[in-house]
């Protein structure tokens, strides 16, 4: 039975000034310029849509004012079909040429991620046909032994198999946030997941190969299509030092929950490199060179996946010979449930929920304010599946009175680094924000 829309009478005038009052934005990228966007921040996060509250039910009236590919999941029609091939229909499109969609944080509260709710990051263009019998992946470089291929089929006969749960996130996830704004997608949250991915460990093919001691890096090429349609130029081809590539829980992987790996994530073959950017995680992988010096293939150039080698004031031109390559992602927590904006009973606990994460450490605590900061109370955290996977946690409130509150979370890692309670510095591309995330409640 098809759900029945209510109609909401709106006013030309009442539209504006729900998109122009940014204390009623929220992080959905549901703003018509891109400046709009780029100065979205902290204090203008979702608040279960403020004055859109008034909205839901007028996609009609506002799509037209909205970018194309752009309608935020709070303003989707339950019954909307998906824009994305394997994908969930509330995800949020952030761009459609190449196709980059972001998972709204109450769609990421399970332990393993769901393989349709995991974001979309796209460089280029995804293969348009894929003849998996015949796929081949070559390993070959300067500093290889020697040059192999192997058809999916012999990867899978001749090594042994491994799943691990891995946490995939994007180095430009919480962009949106940066001031003066950063190009490029404007994630808010939802550019992170952590299912469980199936294959060969990639430290076992490249011995397989054979390694010469002269080894700095491995870099990737995958069979996107770069966005201008050339044949010639590559997407994107980035890589890992070499001792980043050997360890036990990088995967050429084929499987993400126990299924083929959907389109958008590079079926039929990828990498999974836990704990650096996903870039690093190179999907429709066709070949993997073991470098003899840093890789220079497509985005490992400045101003790409890098920050200044020092810290700057915000807005400041920077060299790209004072820019240093991301290695191991931050310490970072998310609030999965509830949804923000949610209203709560004062006299019930108040649960809160969600995943922490920590690069190449482990998380070693998550704390939750009620009061923006001045007072923190420890949550439940559970050990991580293996490493390189999040941790979840739990905890509850007993709020002090009625009104209106924010819920924060603040994680630390095992070198005693805790998360910043705002942007943790500014840098050119938008990279690496790890504020804390909150979510509002209207206690009632």
């Amino acid at each position: 039975m098809k759900p029945t829309q209510r109609k909401v009478a709106v006013s030309p005038a009442q539209v504006q000034s729900a998109l122009s009052n940014d204390s009623n934005i929220g992080t959905s990228p549901i703003v018509s310029s891109s400046h709009e966007r780029r100065v979205l921040s902290r204090r203008r996060f979702l608040l279960g849509l403020g004055t859109f509250g008034a909205l839901t039910g007028a996609q009609t009236l506002l799509a037209p004012l909205l970018p194309s590919g752009m309608i935020s999941s709070a303003l989707a029609q339950t019954n909307s079909p998906a824009t994305i091939i394997g994908k969930s229909a509330g995800l949020v499109v952030l761009n459609d040429r190449p196709i980059n969609a972001e998972t709204p944080a109450h769609m990421l509260d399970d332990n393993i991620t769901k393989a349709e709710n995991m974001f979309v990051r796209n460089n280029g263009i995804p293969p348009a046909s894929i003849d998996v019998a015949n796929w081949v992946l070559t390993i070959e470089g300067e500093s290889a032994k020697e040059s192999k291929q192997y058809t999916l089929a012999e990867l899978k006969q001749k090594f042994t198999h491994h799943s691990y749960q891995i946490t995939l996130e994007c180095g430009g996830n919480g962009r949106a946030e940066f001031s003066p704004g950063a190009k490029g997608n404007q994630w808010t949250t939802g550019a992170v997941a952590c299912p469980k991915w199936t294959g060969v460990r990639l430290a076992d093919v490249l011995k397989d190969v054979g390694i010469k001691d002269d080894a700095v890096y491995i870099g990737y090429y995958g069979k996107d299509t770069h966005i201008s349609g050339d044949p010639t130029k590559n997407a994107i081809s980035r890589g890992v030092p070499i001792s980043k590539a050997l360890e036990d829980e990088n995967l050429i992987a084929w499987a993400m929950n126990d299924a083929d790996i959907p389109i958008m994530n590079g079926h039929p073959l990828r990498l999974v490199i836990g704990g650096w950017p996903a870039s690093t995680s190179g999907k429709w992988l066709e070949r993997i060179v073991i470098r003899d010096r840093v890789h220079d293939g497509a985005k490992m150039a400045a101003p790409a996946y890098r920050v200044p080698c020092e810290p700057v004031a915000p807005g400041i031109e920077v060299a790209a010979e004072d820019m240093c390559i991301i290695h191991a992602m931050p310490i970072k927590s998310l609030i999965t449930y509830p949804k923000s904006g949610e209203s709560h009973k004062k006299e019930n606990q108040f649960v809160v929920r969600g995943h922490a994460w920590a690069g190449d450490k482990v998380v070693s605590d998550v704390h939750i304010s009620a009061d923006f900061g001045q007072t923190w109370q420890s949550a439940s955290l559970e050990k991580p599946a293996n490493r390189n996977a999040w941790q979840h946690w739990h905890s509850q409130i007993q709020f002090p009175t009625k009104g209106y509150f924010e819920v924060w979370a603040k994680a630390t890692d095992s070198d005693g680094v805790s998360q910043p309670m705002i942007l943790p510095g500014w840098n050119p591309k938008g990279y690496l924000n790890n504020a804390c995330h909150r979510v509002a409640v209207q206690v009632v």
